[in-house]
């Protein structure tokens, strides 16, 4: 599940600069298609977009967002799954991203300090707070080695990481660190659920579960086949008519004499006879 996730990431990146690189040779306007995915402040534009709650999550592009994303990811992903299942790790990193699209669509539209602003959210970093502050809430005094620091406690990573999102805030990309505090409350709240016997991704893996099981029984179902090495067999069986022509023919002229619906019959009757 955590290299799905990881992977859905990549794709979406790299279809999203292809399909950006070809709208500029063409002549259009290539932040058309990344606002189609990416998650608007305004309310207004979110209405005729609600999509993108779920959109933004997974796009990134620029190559360096991208790449310490999922190394973050990576990294504190595996961990996360050495205490959870994988589907909680899936139902985690949409719910730490609705979140972090929450908190971050009410501060631009309520707060002053955004007010009118044109801005638009994009990016799995909210999702990824969600799964580093789980775990580090959950299992805290987990150590990990950092480069040039040694072995530190989860804990303090989480701390240390929320607390520059915090103080950056009144920096540039304000309304980004405002959707990664989103996803880290959302993070702390499933780790101290969790902690009480309660899982609140369950509800939405179910929903998940639910849309996944419609969807297969209303696709077409193909007929049985099965294969072998001179051909294929459907599930119909011989009539005791058709087996009796191709022995008969067997006899006169060898098997090599058969046709391929020759061998079908006789498969079919073997295969009648073993069930």
């Amino acid at each position: 599940m955590l290299m799905r996730i990881i992977y859905i990431n990549i794709g979406v990146f790299v279809l999203l600069r292809l399909a950006v690189l070809v709208a500029a040779v063409m002549g259009f306007d290539g932040q058309a298609l990344i606002h189609a995915i990416a998650m608007p402040a305004q309310w207004g534009m979110l209405l005729r977009k609600p999509w993108t709650v779920l959109t933004y999550m997974v796009t990134h592009y620029e190559l360096l967002h991208i790449l310490f994303n999922m190394l973050w990811l990576y990294w504190l992903g595996r961990i996360f799954l050495e205490y959870f299942t994988p589907k909680q790790l899936a139902g985690l990193y949409i719910l730490g991203g609705i979140g972090g699209a929450a908190l971050y669509s009410v501060s631009m539209n309520l707060l002053p300090h955004f007010a009118g602003q044109s801005a638009y959210l994009l990016g799995a970093s909210a999702s990824i707070l969600a799964v580093v502050v789980a775990t580090a809430v959950y299992a805290p005094n987990y150590r990990i080695s950092l480069l040039f620091i040694g072995n530190v406690s989860l804990k303090w990573v989480a701390i240390v990481t929320v607390l520059i999102d915090l103080l950056s805030v009144e920096a540039g990309n304000a309304g980004g660190h405002i959707a990664h505090l989103g996803g880290a409350l959302v993070g702390a709240a499933y780790a101290l659920m969790m902690r009480r016997g309660h899982d609140i991704t369950a509800g939405l893996n179910a929903l998940i579960d639910g849309v996944v099981a419609l969807a297969k029984r209303r696709k077409p179902q193909e007929p049985e086949v099965k294969s072998r090495a001179a051909g294929s067999a459907t599930a119909s069986e011989p009539t005791e008519a058709e087996l009796d022509r191709v022995l008969e023919k067997i006899k006169r002229s060898g098997y090599s004499s058969l046709s391929d619906s020759d061998r079908d019959v006789l498969f079919g009757a073997s295969r009648k006879r073993n069930v």
